[in-house]
Protein backbone atom coordinates (compact mmCIF):
# COMPACT_ATOMS: atom_id res chain seq x y z
CA UNK A 1 0.00 0.00 0.00
CA UNK A 2 1.29 3.44 -0.84
CA UNK A 3 2.13 5.67 2.38
CA UNK A 4 0.27 8.62 0.88
CA UNK A 5 -3.57 7.80 1.06
CA UNK A 6 -6.08 9.72 -0.92
CA UNK A 7 -9.16 10.41 1.04
CA UNK A 8 -11.02 12.21 -1.65
CA UNK A 9 -11.04 12.77 -4.99
CA UNK A 10 -10.23 15.97 -6.82
CA UNK A 11 -12.62 19.31 -6.03
CA UNK A 12 -13.68 21.39 -8.48
CA UNK A 13 -10.97 23.40 -8.62
CA UNK A 14 -8.16 20.43 -9.19
CA UNK A 15 -7.16 19.81 -5.95
CA UNK A 16 -6.60 18.70 -2.40
CA UNK A 17 -4.81 19.10 0.54
CA UNK A 18 -3.84 15.34 1.71
CA UNK A 19 -2.82 14.67 5.07
CA UNK A 20 1.06 13.17 5.12
CA UNK A 21 2.26 12.18 8.00
CA UNK A 22 6.16 11.42 6.80
CA UNK A 23 7.36 14.40 4.40
CA UNK A 24 10.13 11.26 2.70
CA UNK A 25 7.16 9.49 2.05
CA UNK A 26 5.50 11.89 -0.10
CA UNK A 27 8.77 12.88 -1.68
CA UNK A 28 10.00 9.00 -2.62
CA UNK A 29 6.15 8.63 -4.36
CA UNK A 30 6.87 12.04 -6.78
CA UNK A 31 10.02 10.39 -7.66
CA UNK A 32 8.55 7.53 -8.66
CA UNK A 33 5.56 8.73 -10.79
CA UNK A 34 7.89 11.61 -12.35
CA UNK A 35 10.15 8.50 -13.89
CA UNK A 36 6.93 6.27 -14.51
CA UNK A 37 5.43 9.02 -16.72
CA UNK A 38 8.78 10.97 -18.16
CA UNK A 39 8.10 14.33 -16.29
CA UNK A 40 9.69 16.99 -15.41
CA UNK A 41 9.39 19.29 -12.46
CA UNK A 42 10.37 22.99 -13.08
CA UNK A 43 10.61 25.55 -10.20
CA UNK A 44 10.63 29.25 -9.79
CA UNK A 45 12.90 30.56 -6.87
CA UNK A 46 10.20 32.01 -5.51
CA UNK A 47 8.26 28.26 -3.84
CA UNK A 48 9.28 26.71 -0.34
CA UNK A 49 12.21 24.79 0.44
CA UNK A 50 10.97 21.53 -0.18
CA UNK A 51 9.68 22.83 -3.26
CA UNK A 52 12.84 23.94 -4.79
CA UNK A 53 14.62 20.96 -3.42
CA UNK A 54 12.96 18.56 -5.09
CA UNK A 55 12.47 20.31 -8.39
CA UNK A 56 14.37 19.02 -11.38
CA UNK A 57 15.64 22.37 -12.76
CA UNK A 58 15.12 25.46 -10.58
CA UNK A 59 15.62 29.24 -11.80
CA UNK A 60 13.82 32.58 -12.71
CA UNK A 61 11.25 33.05 -15.63
CA UNK A 62 13.99 33.47 -18.07
CA UNK A 63 15.48 30.32 -17.41
CA UNK A 64 12.39 28.52 -17.18
CA UNK A 65 11.08 29.94 -20.17
CA UNK A 66 14.46 28.21 -22.03
CA UNK A 67 13.87 24.94 -20.16
CA UNK A 68 10.99 24.73 -21.11
CA UNK A 69 11.61 25.20 -24.78
CA UNK A 70 14.12 22.77 -24.79
CA UNK A 71 12.48 19.31 -22.51
CA UNK A 72 12.09 16.62 -23.68
CA UNK A 73 9.85 14.94 -20.78
CA UNK A 74 6.31 14.35 -21.84
CA UNK A 75 4.91 15.88 -18.85
CA UNK A 76 5.92 19.86 -17.73
CA UNK A 77 4.62 19.89 -13.84
CA UNK A 78 5.29 23.80 -13.03
CA UNK A 79 5.89 24.68 -9.25
CA UNK A 80 5.15 28.79 -9.88
CA UNK A 81 2.04 30.37 -10.52
CA UNK A 82 0.04 30.14 -13.79
CA UNK A 83 1.46 32.63 -16.36
CA UNK A 84 4.46 30.17 -16.01
CA UNK A 85 2.46 27.22 -16.45
CA UNK A 86 0.93 28.84 -19.51
CA UNK A 87 4.22 29.81 -21.17
CA UNK A 88 5.59 26.51 -20.38
CA UNK A 89 1.99 25.49 -22.64
CA UNK A 90 2.93 28.28 -25.65
CA UNK A 91 6.28 26.47 -25.99
CA UNK A 92 4.95 22.83 -25.81
CA UNK A 93 1.28 22.68 -26.95
CA UNK A 94 1.57 19.16 -27.63
CA UNK A 95 2.89 18.15 -24.03
CA UNK A 96 0.70 18.34 -21.09
CA UNK A 97 1.36 20.95 -18.83
CA UNK A 98 -0.10 20.48 -15.23
CA UNK A 99 0.65 23.20 -12.23
CA UNK A 100 -0.63 22.26 -8.67
CA UNK A 101 -2.97 24.62 -7.87
CA UNK A 102 -4.86 26.65 -10.12
CA UNK A 103 -5.61 28.98 -7.67
CA UNK A 104 -1.78 29.98 -8.10
CA UNK A 105 -2.22 32.94 -9.78
CA UNK A 106 -0.52 36.60 -9.83
CA UNK A 107 -1.56 39.91 -8.72
CA UNK A 108 0.76 41.48 -11.26
CA UNK A 109 -0.87 39.59 -14.27
CA UNK A 110 -4.26 40.09 -12.87
CA UNK A 111 -3.48 43.43 -13.24
CA UNK A 112 -3.68 43.75 -16.93
CA UNK A 113 -7.48 42.56 -18.04
CA UNK A 114 -7.02 41.73 -21.82
CA UNK A 115 -10.43 44.14 -22.85
CA UNK A 116 -8.95 47.04 -20.68
CA UNK A 117 -5.33 45.96 -21.46
CA UNK A 118 -6.79 45.99 -25.66
CA UNK A 119 -8.61 49.62 -24.96
CA UNK A 120 -5.34 50.72 -23.85
CA UNK A 121 -3.16 49.68 -26.49
CA UNK A 122 -5.84 51.09 -28.99
CA UNK A 123 -4.88 54.74 -27.57
CA UNK A 124 -1.35 54.24 -29.07
CA UNK A 125 -1.78 52.56 -32.79
CA UNK A 126 1.76 53.88 -33.47
CA UNK A 127 3.52 52.21 -30.17
CA UNK A 128 5.07 48.67 -29.79
CA UNK A 129 3.96 46.38 -27.20
CA UNK A 130 6.92 45.00 -24.89
CA UNK A 131 5.19 42.73 -21.85
CA UNK A 132 6.90 41.28 -18.76
CA UNK A 133 6.20 37.74 -18.73
CA UNK A 134 4.32 38.14 -15.93
CA UNK A 135 1.01 38.25 -17.90
CA UNK A 136 -1.56 36.12 -19.08
CA UNK A 137 -1.71 34.36 -22.29
CA UNK A 138 -4.04 36.84 -23.17
CA UNK A 139 -2.05 39.99 -22.85
CA UNK A 140 0.70 38.05 -24.72
CA UNK A 141 -1.13 38.01 -27.93
CA UNK A 142 -1.02 41.82 -27.72
CA UNK A 143 2.80 41.58 -27.83
CA UNK A 144 4.81 42.28 -29.87
CA UNK A 145 8.22 40.99 -27.48
CA UNK A 146 8.05 39.74 -24.41
CA UNK A 147 10.89 40.33 -21.38
CA UNK A 148 11.87 39.22 -18.13
CA UNK A 149 13.68 41.05 -15.39
CA UNK A 150 17.04 39.16 -16.60
CA UNK A 151 16.74 40.35 -20.61
CA UNK A 152 14.35 43.48 -20.34
CA UNK A 153 17.29 46.45 -20.63
CA UNK A 154 18.86 44.00 -23.72
CA UNK A 155 15.42 43.34 -25.10
CA UNK A 156 14.51 47.42 -24.77
CA UNK A 157 17.89 48.74 -26.44
CA UNK A 158 17.29 46.42 -29.04
CA UNK A 159 14.75 48.81 -30.44
CA UNK A 160 15.75 52.12 -32.43
CA UNK A 161 15.77 54.76 -30.12
CA UNK A 162 13.08 56.75 -31.41
CA UNK A 163 10.74 53.49 -31.42
CA UNK A 164 7.25 54.39 -29.50
CA UNK A 165 7.04 51.71 -27.09
CA UNK A 166 4.29 50.69 -24.28
CA UNK A 167 5.14 48.07 -21.59
CA UNK A 168 2.99 46.65 -19.71
CA UNK A 169 2.16 45.09 -17.16
CA UNK A 170 4.73 46.27 -14.36
CA UNK A 171 5.03 50.21 -13.80
CA UNK A 172 7.55 49.82 -11.25
CA UNK A 173 9.82 47.78 -14.13
CA UNK A 174 9.01 50.24 -16.78
CA UNK A 175 9.75 53.16 -14.82
CA UNK A 176 13.07 51.49 -13.93
CA UNK A 177 13.25 50.73 -17.73
CA UNK A 178 12.95 54.07 -18.57
CA UNK A 179 15.59 55.72 -16.07
CA UNK A 180 18.35 52.94 -17.19
CA UNK A 181 17.83 53.65 -20.95
CA UNK A 182 16.47 57.19 -21.19
CA UNK A 183 13.21 56.04 -22.67
CA UNK A 184 10.03 57.58 -22.54
CA UNK A 185 7.91 54.00 -22.67
CA UNK A 186 4.37 54.25 -22.22
CA UNK A 187 3.51 52.21 -18.88
CA UNK A 188 0.43 50.28 -17.73
CA UNK A 189 -0.43 50.60 -14.39
CA UNK A 190 -0.06 47.12 -12.28
CA UNK A 191 2.49 46.00 -10.33
CA UNK A 192 3.78 42.89 -8.11
CA UNK A 193 2.09 43.16 -4.39
CA UNK A 194 4.59 41.60 -2.84
CA UNK A 195 7.68 44.12 -4.12
CA UNK A 196 5.20 47.36 -3.21
CA UNK A 197 4.90 46.19 0.16
CA UNK A 198 8.60 47.23 0.91
CA UNK A 199 8.31 50.17 3.44
CA UNK A 200 11.34 52.66 2.52
CA UNK A 201 11.54 54.44 5.98
CA UNK A 202 11.98 50.78 7.73
CA UNK A 203 14.71 49.72 4.99
CA UNK A 204 16.78 53.33 5.51
CA UNK A 205 16.53 52.15 9.79
CA UNK A 206 17.78 49.02 8.80
CA UNK A 207 20.91 50.34 6.42
CA UNK A 208 21.49 52.70 9.07
CA UNK A 209 21.62 49.34 11.99
CA UNK A 210 23.40 47.46 9.38
CA UNK A 211 26.12 49.62 7.47
CA UNK A 212 28.13 46.43 6.75
CA UNK A 213 25.69 45.45 4.43
CA UNK A 214 24.74 45.96 1.05
CA UNK A 215 21.03 46.50 0.05
CA UNK A 216 20.02 44.75 -3.02
CA UNK A 217 16.96 44.77 -4.51
CA UNK A 218 14.40 43.67 -7.28
CA UNK A 219 12.95 45.85 -10.10
CA UNK A 220 10.01 45.10 -9.70
CA UNK A 221 9.85 47.63 -6.15
CA UNK A 222 8.65 51.43 -6.12
CA UNK A 223 11.08 53.56 -7.61
CA UNK A 224 12.11 55.30 -3.91
CA UNK A 225 13.36 51.86 -2.56
CA UNK A 226 15.39 51.33 -5.93
CA UNK A 227 17.32 54.74 -5.27
CA UNK A 228 18.59 53.55 -2.34
CA UNK A 229 19.68 50.27 -3.33
CA UNK A 230 23.35 49.37 -3.74
CA UNK A 231 21.99 46.81 -6.47
CA UNK A 232 18.88 46.14 -9.04
CA UNK A 233 18.45 43.15 -10.38
CA UNK A 234 16.36 40.45 -11.14
CA UNK A 235 15.84 37.33 -9.13
CA UNK A 236 19.06 35.68 -10.88
CA UNK A 237 21.02 38.79 -11.06
CA UNK A 238 20.52 39.20 -7.20
CA UNK A 239 21.76 35.78 -6.30
CA UNK A 240 24.92 36.09 -8.71
CA UNK A 241 25.54 39.17 -6.52
CA UNK A 242 25.62 37.54 -3.48
CA UNK A 243 27.69 35.21 -4.80
CA UNK A 244 30.55 36.81 -6.07
CA UNK A 245 30.31 39.84 -3.54
CA UNK A 246 33.47 40.41 -0.64
CA UNK A 247 30.57 41.41 1.59
CA UNK A 248 29.36 39.71 3.91
CA UNK A 249 25.94 40.73 4.75
CA UNK A 250 22.95 41.60 2.50
CA UNK A 251 19.44 43.00 3.12
CA UNK A 252 17.45 41.54 0.67
CA UNK A 253 14.24 43.41 -0.97
CA UNK A 254 12.38 40.05 -2.92
CA UNK A 255 9.74 37.38 -2.24
CA UNK A 256 11.28 35.39 0.56
CA UNK A 257 11.78 32.50 -0.94
CA UNK A 258 15.07 33.48 -2.87
CA UNK A 259 16.69 32.93 0.62
CA UNK A 260 16.37 29.62 0.97
CA UNK A 261 19.20 29.15 -2.56
CA UNK A 262 21.25 32.21 -1.06
CA UNK A 263 21.78 30.32 2.25
CA UNK A 264 22.23 27.25 0.47
CA UNK A 265 24.67 28.77 -1.98
CA UNK A 266 26.54 31.25 0.30
CA UNK A 267 26.33 29.39 4.37
CA UNK A 268 29.10 31.55 5.52
CA UNK A 269 27.21 35.28 4.77
CA UNK A 270 23.94 36.69 6.66
CA UNK A 271 21.12 37.33 4.76
CA UNK A 272 18.46 39.21 6.02
CA UNK A 273 14.70 40.22 4.55
CA UNK A 274 13.66 44.05 3.78
CA UNK A 275 11.53 44.93 6.20
CA UNK A 276 7.52 45.33 4.45
CA UNK A 277 4.97 48.03 5.65
CA UNK A 278 2.65 45.76 7.25
CA UNK A 279 4.79 43.68 8.77
CA UNK A 280 7.63 43.21 11.69
CA UNK A 281 8.96 40.05 10.25
CA UNK A 282 10.14 41.49 6.95
CA UNK A 283 9.34 38.24 5.02
CA UNK A 284 7.59 39.26 2.44
CA UNK A 285 6.02 36.30 0.84
CA UNK A 286 4.20 35.70 -2.16
CA UNK A 287 0.62 34.07 -1.23
CA UNK A 288 -0.22 32.38 -4.74
CA UNK A 289 3.58 30.99 -4.72
CA UNK A 290 3.21 29.30 -1.47
CA UNK A 291 0.34 27.31 -2.32
CA UNK A 292 2.26 24.97 -4.07
CA UNK A 293 2.83 22.67 -1.38
CA UNK A 294 4.28 18.60 -1.61
CA UNK A 295 0.77 16.58 -1.51
CA UNK A 296 -0.63 18.92 -4.36
CA UNK A 297 2.93 18.11 -6.39
CA UNK A 298 1.83 14.33 -5.36
CA UNK A 299 -2.02 15.02 -6.75
CA UNK A 300 -0.66 16.84 -9.51
CA UNK A 301 1.58 14.03 -10.86
CA UNK A 302 -1.12 11.09 -9.62
CA UNK A 303 -4.04 12.66 -11.74
CA UNK A 304 -2.13 14.49 -14.23
CA UNK A 305 -4.15 17.67 -13.32
CA UNK A 306 -5.16 20.86 -13.07
CA UNK A 307 -3.99 20.66 -16.69
CA UNK A 308 -3.49 23.97 -18.43
CA UNK A 309 -5.24 24.35 -21.44
CA UNK A 310 -5.40 26.97 -24.05
CA UNK A 311 -7.03 27.51 -27.31
CA UNK A 312 -4.63 27.24 -30.47
CA UNK A 313 -5.25 30.25 -31.13
CA UNK A 314 -4.19 31.85 -28.01
CA UNK A 315 -1.14 29.64 -28.47
CA UNK A 316 -0.49 30.63 -32.22
CA UNK A 317 -0.83 34.25 -30.73
CA UNK A 318 1.27 34.34 -28.17
CA UNK A 319 4.06 31.80 -29.09
CA UNK A 320 5.80 34.71 -31.37
CA UNK A 321 6.86 37.23 -28.63
CA UNK A 322 8.11 34.36 -26.61
CA UNK A 323 10.31 33.13 -29.33
CA UNK A 324 11.58 36.40 -30.05
CA UNK A 325 12.72 37.21 -26.57
CA UNK A 326 14.24 33.67 -26.50
CA UNK A 327 15.85 34.72 -29.92
CA UNK A 328 17.42 38.41 -28.32
CA UNK A 329 18.38 37.19 -25.27
CA UNK A 330 20.79 34.33 -26.45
Amino acid sequence: MEPIQIKEMLDEKGFIDMPISNEADIVNQIEKLKKEKNAIILGHFYISPELQDISDFLGDSLALARKAQETEADIIVFLGVHFMGETAKILNPNKKVIIPDLNAGCSLAESAPKEAFAAFKAKYPDHQVISYINCTADIKTLTDVVVTSSNARQIVDSFPQDTKLIFAPDKNLGNYMNSVTGRDMVLWDGACMVHEKYSLEKIIKMMDDHKDAKFIAHPECEQPVLLVADFVGSTTALLNYVKSSEVSKFIIATESGILHQMSKECPDKILIPAPSIDSTCGCNDCTFMKLNTLPKLYNALKFEQPEIILSEETIEQSKSPILRMLELSK
